[in-house]
């Protein structure tokens, strides 16, 4: 198992890694991930390069500028692509709810091929930042390969104007695509490479030693890949997640425990009646919750619970926060509502808490499964040993519509043969380098007045005993941590001086570093603030580099960040 080999150092605003399905873009410096916001403010609609819910990719841009060409009745207007015509009337609904345009939003179907069917949903350009919040926040949209497949086949002039249209895929379309993508295939089709992905994430909440304080005889139900539901990205498996708590519950709303990752709480609050942010998820939130449920439940109609679902994370993304899932799994079987997990960020590799999340445990395949940065994927996992277990299974198989494309299933199933050992060897490089970095920390006990970092934010030092408790007998604590700096510029020449790749995403094979409030909260930094979420901190992602590189880089970023008057 190696890195991949090429230079760290890539210039600000190329692709990361420098191929074409690039999933992170190069922000070297400080000042670079500033003006990239700025950017992105300024400029929603021109930038071609970033993670791709944030920014729509210059190849699907060329695609969606030819159907405003065929479809749209002016230049001023945009689109949005979609595999689905539901999806695209979901975009479309989420335009209308949000705004009063004269002119609502339209839908086209284009057949492209027996294999590949687009669905656009035009608009007035000026509505494009809003519509690209749909884009962003469901992570349903089409990706590069899709693009690319649809441009190949229009080259040859054999698509026609149909709609609506049917998202089926067949057999012998399947061979045609891998054909078309140029992929050395070891499976011969997509349905190959999607039973594989089920079976091994299924595998990965099955190993032996999935026995916790829930299931002390191991005896629980064996999850099965019929419980694994396959996306296109960990945002739409959060997404239909959410769908699935509404459709049980459509006045209830959900709770949203502990500081998620930004997209998670967005979807929580723009779709359904909205959501009560327990932002710190910490012990006395606990009695807060459950105050909030005993009140809630003394006014609520008797039809339904006070609150649909429960969304949290394990640990949390920035902060590495484990929450006490034992006791909301209490919470939850008094009050009768779902729970639902994220553990993009430990991993089934590393953490054992299914039995804790009631129905749902969902993750983002994009991050250290994928560990390559060049695909999306995310993935559901039903809880067969969950209350609402089987009316969930036969809800969501019934709404369920696979659109994860063929070409980026086959490209995410062969990244992720080598996920377990990546996953080993950065649990243990992290902990090695996040000991070397707590110990001159005020943290780690270092006299007041002298440490540049404050706190290391790795669950190994961050509610550790929680943490703990859901660990397997062979789990690590991952290969993420957070950096708190005693005063800005020292965060800033510390992340100027690592010499890893630096970018939004993580997960990845080769080291990947971010300011992450920069990035993910923008517009909100006071906001973020309050819930401890600097606008300083440094967010790394360790990869599987070897340790004396590793050492080598943040000890010379350390210096650097100590230098500072």
């Amino acid at each position: 198992m190696e890195c991949s080999p090429f230079d760290p150092k890539i210039a600000s605003g190329q692709p990361i890694p420098p191929v074409e399905h690039a999933i992170s873009v190069s922000l070297p410096t400080w000042k670079d991930n500033l003006n990239y916001e700025d950017n992105k403010k300024r400029l929603v609609g021109a930038l071609v390069r970033g993670y791709p819910r944030f920014i729509v990719h210059e190849r699907i841009k060329t695609l969606g500028s030819l159907c405003v060409q065929r479809f749209g009745g002016s230049s001023k207007e945009s689109c949005l692509l979609f595999p689905t015509q539901r999806i695209a009337d979901d975009c479309q609904e989420f335009i209308e709810r949000h705004s009063s345009l004269a002119r609502p939003p339209h839908t086209f179907g284009w057949h492209i091929s027996r294999a590949l069917d687009l669905h656009v949903v035009i608009f007035p350009l000026e509505t494009f930042p809003l519509a690209k919040q749909f884009w962003q926040h469901t992570g349903l949209g089409i990706t590069t390969r899709y693009s690319n497949l649809c441009l190949q086949m229009l080259a040859s002039e054999t698509a026609t104007y149909e709609t609506p249209i049917s998202a089926t895929k067949t057999r012998g379309d399947v061979s045609f695509l891998e054909a078309n993508c140029h992929y050395d295939l070891e499976l011969d089709s997509d349905v190959e490479a999607k039973r594989a992905l089920r079976l091994v994430i299924a595998g990965d909440f099955n190993t032996p030693d999935s026995v916790t304080a829930r299931d002390p005889g191991g005896s629980r139900p064996s999850v099965s890949s019929e419980d694994v539901f396959l996306f296109p990205t960990g945002m739409a498996a959060i997404w239909n997640a959410h769908q699935l708590a509404l459709n049980s519950y459509s006045h209830s709303k959900t709770i949203c425990y502990g500081f998620l990752y930004t997209d998670t709480l967005k979807v929580l609050q723009k779709w359904g009646p909205g959501c009560h942010h327990l932002g710190r998820g910490l012990e006395p939130d606990i009695q807060e919750l459950e105050d909030l449920l005993e009140t809630l439940t003394a006014a609520a109609e008797l039809s339904e619970p006070p609150v649909s679902a429960l969304f949290t994370e394990f640990p949390s993304n920035p902060l590495l926060q484990s929450f006490n899932l034992s006791q909301l799994r209490s919470l939850a079987d008094k009050f009768g509502f779902l729970i639902v997990v994220d553990d993009t960020i430990a991993t089934a590799v590393n953490v054992d808490i299914l039995p804790y999340a009631d129905i749902v445990t969902m993750t983002s395949l994009s991050k250290f499964f994928s560990g390559y940065a060049d695909v999306m994927g995310g993935s559901l996992v039903l809880n067969p040993q969950g209350r609402y277990y089987e009316a969930l299974k036969t809800a969501l198989q019934a709404c369920y519509v696979d659109t994860f494309f063929s070409p980026d299933a086959i490209c995410m199933e062969l990244n992720s043969r080598d996920f377990e050992d990546r996953i080993r060897t950065t649990n243990s490089s992290t902990k090695y380098i996040c000991d070397f970095l707590r110990e001159p920390s005020l943290a780690g006990g270092c006299p007041a007045g002298s440490p540049v970092i404050r706190d290391v934010y790795y669950p190994k030092y961050i509610t550790r005993e929680l943490y703990d408790s859901f660990r397997r007998e062979r789990g690590g604590y991952g290969g993420l941590f957070t950096l708190m700096f005693t005063k800005e510029t020292a965060s800033h020449a510390f992340y100027d001086t690592l010499s890893c790749c630096k970018g939004p995403s993580l997960g990845t094979a080769f080291t990947l570093s971010c300011p992450y409030t920069i990035l993910a909260h923008s517009v909100e930094l006071e906001w973020a603030a309050r819930w401890g979420v600097e606008e300083g901190l440094v967010r790394v992602s360790v990869g599987v580099e070897p340790l004396d590189t590793l050492m080598e880089w943040f000890e010379l970023a350390l210096a650097a960040a100590e230098s500072v008057p």
